[in-house]
């Protein structure tokens, strides 16, 4: 059974930083291609960063230079780093594979919060 656990989100004034965590069991997140995704209330999911392969990395370009993903294989832990936040960056963020569908499994996720 496929779980996927998103924490580190939090309040923080713009310009600050938080570093989101997925911890994954019942999925290799090293074995597939993966995200990270944020949704606002009443709107799609967006994908803002992934991670294919070997390490290719893409990005949203609103938050292009500012949020960097990686991944720890041997924790099966994906992780997003994002700095220089802005009130935009408001939102609750998911991780989850990159083939998922809304009608997929998805976690909790966790909500970031900026303030201006």
């Amino acid at each position: 059974q496929v779980q996927l656990a998103e924490s580190g989100g939090g309040l923080v004034q713009a310009g600050g930083s938080l570093r989101l965590s997925c911890a994954a069991s019942g999925t290799s997140l090293s074995r597939n291609d993966v995200g990270w995704y944020r949704q606002l209330p009443g709107k799609q999911r967006q994908l803002v960063a992934s991670l294919r392969g070997a390490g290719i990395t893409h990005y949203v370009d609103s938050v292009k230079g500012r949020f960097a993903i990686s991944r720890d294989n041997a924790k099966n832990t994906l992780y997003l780093q994002m700095n220089s936040l802005k009130p935009e960056d408001t939102a609750v963020y998911y991780c989850n594979q990159l083939s998922a569908t809304p009608r997929d499994y998805w976690g909790q996720g966790t909500q970031v919060t900026v303030s201006s």
